[in-house]
């Protein structure tokens, strides 16, 4: 099903060295750590993977969204949080891919494919899956916006160097009174609560953001007045796509775990893998894995060919079917590990940990359902 180019195979070659040699031994202390991973930004800015996506004119990769599907799945086998930061990065930086004026795009896509970090903030406490519930104001002036609000959980958020901040301009119109904006690190006005301590990707940060008289010139406002809703919508249909490639990741690196440790470990007098119980908990993990793979990839081709027409839908599905992949796919791994699976000294119980993000962020698979569905009797 998937054509590489010679290019984006060798792509893929290397990537996989780079994450065995540089990612995979620190995945560990990252998550007792809790901590940004630093390690994972310095190396994925040396060989240009903070720019996969962005146009080779502007200093980036200019990849194919499969083979940045592909690309986060390879790091998520052994690291969610380091994949996390790609795809916050990604988040962070679609916005003005898609909407930004040249000005912009020669301003701040070269930054951000140099290693400046990016950050996408929409969510606010009291607006998560109704987003249309956010409070963040954004004040017109005299040629500036004056920002008033918070937003939560935002992946990147007190380390983004450049941030896509969503806000209404005039709240009376609902979905078509929100306006995006790119806001800069220093920006007076702008300030951080705290870091959010989590159950899973612990190696990722998520800040409370605060907004008090912020003010952001008219040229940093992305797109037109009042036309954010719909950019916000179609960046979190691709970080839809790169949240069920992580999850693939997690599931097929808890699948790779659990095989190497069931073909290792003695009980009745042979291995576990030879034990008929077992290899159905395989086959229902590795077929599970293979559907969700091969719904992904079919996502981010409909995106990569423009059908605009499907890639809500194929985005949805992929991403609610490959996080509850991965959800049962690392809880299995565990069972199959037994006691060890349970212990630290073994990544599996980390996996299952990180993969419960996957079913909640950039949108929860019971909205996904929902999104999905309207699709789906709409014709698309």
């Amino acid at each position: 099903m998937v054509n590489l180019t010679e290019t984006e195979r060798i792509t893929l070659e290397t990537i996989k060295k780079i994450v065995q040699k540089d990612i995979r031994p620190m995945a560990g202390p990252l998550d007792e750590k809790g901590e940004f991973p630093w390690h994972a930004h310095k190396v994925f800015s040396e060989v240009g993977l903070m720019a996969t996506l962005i146009p080779e004119e502007y200093g980036g990769m200019g990849l194919r969204y499969l083979v940045f599907s592909m690309i986060l799945e390879e790091i998520s086998k052994v690291c969610a949080s380091s994949a996390l930061l790609l795809i916050a990065q990604a988040d962070g930086t679609l916005p003005i891919l898609y909407r930004g004026s040249e000005d912009q795009k020669k301003t701040f896509l070269p930054e951000l494919a140099k290693g400046a970090i990016g950050a996408f903030a929409a969510t606010e406490p009291s607006a998560g899956s109704d987003i249309l519930s956010m409070r963040t104001r954004a004040t017109y002036s005299e040629g500036l916006y004056v920002i008033n609000g918070q937003k939560c959980f935002i992946t990147n958020g007190s380390v983004a160097d450049l941030i896509c901040l969503f806000a209404y301009t005039d709240p009376e119109k609902r979905a078509k009174g929100i306006s995006a904006f790119v806001v800069e690190k220093g920006t007076p006005g702008l300030s951080y609560g705290k870091n959010e301590n989590k159950m899973g990707m612990k190696g990722s940060v998520n800040s409370e953001l605060f907004f008090d008289n912020m003010r952001i010139p008219e040229s940093h406002r992305i797109g037109e007045e009042n036309e954010g809703f719909s950019l916000m919508m179609k960046t979190l249909d691709s970080s839809r796509l790169f949240c069920a490639s992580q999850a693939v990741g997690i599931a097929q690196g808890a699948i790779d775990e659990a095989l190497s440790y069931s073909r290792q470990r003695v009980q009745f007098g042979k291995p576990i893998a030879h034990i008929q119980a077992i290899q159905f908990m395989f086959a229902d993990m590795v077929a599970a894995t293979e559907a969700a793979r091969l719904l992904t990839y079919q996502a981010a081709a409909n995106i990569d060919k423009g059908r605009t027409a499907l890639i809500s839908k194929y985005c949805a599905m992929a991403k609610f079917l490959a996080s509850d992949t991965a959800m049962k796919v690392t809880t299995d791994a565990v069972q199959i590990m037994g006691g060890y699976g349970y212990m630290k000294d073994f990544p599996v119980e980390r996996m299952m940990r990180d993969a419960k993000l996957t079913q909640i962020y950039t949108g929860t698979n019971q909205i996904m359902r929902v999104v999905a569905g309207r699709e789906i009797v709409r014709g698309g």
